[in-house]
């Protein structure tokens, strides 16, 4: 809901940029500064707030597994979104953070991670 409300302002702005440039006699310049609030808006969406959203306020955010891996779970660390997923090819765990605008990921590979097996041998005496 919250995502709706900010485009909706973004689109109003972009709207009143073209408004003012007709009245006050350039729909030119208007149209470019409709223009540089639209894009400024969807890199602010795009860069900041999209986690944001979908943390703090209820949003939604979409991503997928990549092929050939498994997914384990998936936690928040600020607003920085980080998912575990384990590839048994390669029987390597791996957390990947989706960062804001997916730049600056960090990714810490887990080697002979092997989640989803049974261990082999006697459970530890209590």
């Amino acid at each position: 809901m919250i995502t709706y409300l900010y485009w909706a302002a973004v689109i109003a702005l972009v709207v009143l940029a073209l408004f003012a440039g007709s009245r006050f006699g350039s729909l030119g310049k208007g149209a470019i500064v409709g223009a540089i609030i639209f894009l400024a808006g969807w890199l602010a969406y795009y860069f900041h707030f999209e986690q944001v959203f979908v943390k703090r306020f209820g949003g939604v955010m979409r991503i997928s597994v990549p092929e050939g891996q498994r997914h384990l779970g998936a936690t928040w660390k600020d607003d920085n979104l980080w998912v575990e997923n384990y590839d048994p090819k390669t029987n390597e765990c791996i957390f990947a953070e989706y960062s804001k605008g997916n730049l600056l990921e960090g990714r810490v590979v887990i080697r002979n991670c092997n989640p989803l097996m049974e261990r082999t041998g006697s459970a530890p005496a209590r």
